[in-house]
């Protein structure tokens, strides 16, 4: 395989099938198989592995045990469980995000905000709803409740892009979260939001996010369209 000077294998690998899958490819089109490839670019099997891994993790593909790699279908966006914002995740499929402002106020924490965040019942919170967007299309409503005094000075024009670069900023930079995936259906104003029809299906999450130290920072809730995203989980099987 000609390679450049410096340049990784498995970027070269990449890069190729990549443009495989945006140029020549259909969703659904199956891969060629690791041995396939492997003599295709005269590299390792390592190497192809590391580039479909990376073709997964950004949604390109999908994976089917015991049959192989397909072209993942562009209209699905598939979120891998690392801790990354809804900005991320789209410009990691070349996409671009977008949120429109709902609502922003500075309310007292309920017992149940102020529980998942570690404050005391009445702290001041700011509580943000947002439309998230995909190339001008709605994905979600969220909803989320930060610690106001993390926000203090913090212009409204600032919740127009990625929070975890604003919260990154003030100094509580997220770090992991305990997420809580489940089903649900749209309500008639987050239908109305989405552009879907009355009680749609809809995946609810509910996350809670810490900075390294431990400290809750962001308490979220969004409703996401069931027909446009979901969940990519990798699963290991325990030895005894």
């Amino acid at each position: 395989m000609t390679q450049m000077p410096g340049e990784r294998k498995h970027e070269v690998v990449y890069q190729r099938l990549l443009g495989e899958i945006q140029n020549v490819l259909q969703p659904h089109d199956p891969l060629p198989s690791e041995r396939e490839l492997t003599s295709r670019y005269e590299v390792s099997r390592a190497t192809i592995r590391e580039a479909m891994r990376r073709l997964e993790e950004e949604g390109w593909v999908y994976r089917q045990q015991g049959s192989g790699t397909y072209v993942a279908d562009p209209a699905t966006i598939a979120k891998s469980l690392a801790l990354t914002s809804f900005t991320e995740d789209m410009q990691a499929r070349r996409l671009t995000p977008g949120s429109k402002l709902l609502s922003w106020q500075r309310v007292p924490a309920s017992a149940e905000v102020a529980r998942d965040l570690g404050l005391s019942p009445g702290t001041p919170v700011v509580h943000l709803e947002r439309l998230r967007l995909a190339d001008g299309s709605p994905m979600c409503v969220e909803q989320v409740w930060i610690v106001a005094s993390v926000l203090d000075g913090v212009d409204e024009a600032r919740f127009g892009g990625s929070l975890y670069e604003t919260l990154a900023a003030r100094g509580a930079s997220p770090h992991h979260a305990d997420q809580v995936i489940g089903a649900t259906v749209t309500d008639p104003e987050q239908s109305a939001l989405l552009g879907v029809p009355p009680f749609s299906p809809a995946l609810r999450v509910t996350r809670v996010t810490f900075d390294a130290s431990g400290r809750a920072v962001e308490r979220g809730e969004s409703v996401y369209r069931a027909d446009r995203y979901h969940y990519r989980i990798t699963v290991t099987r325990r030895t005894t």
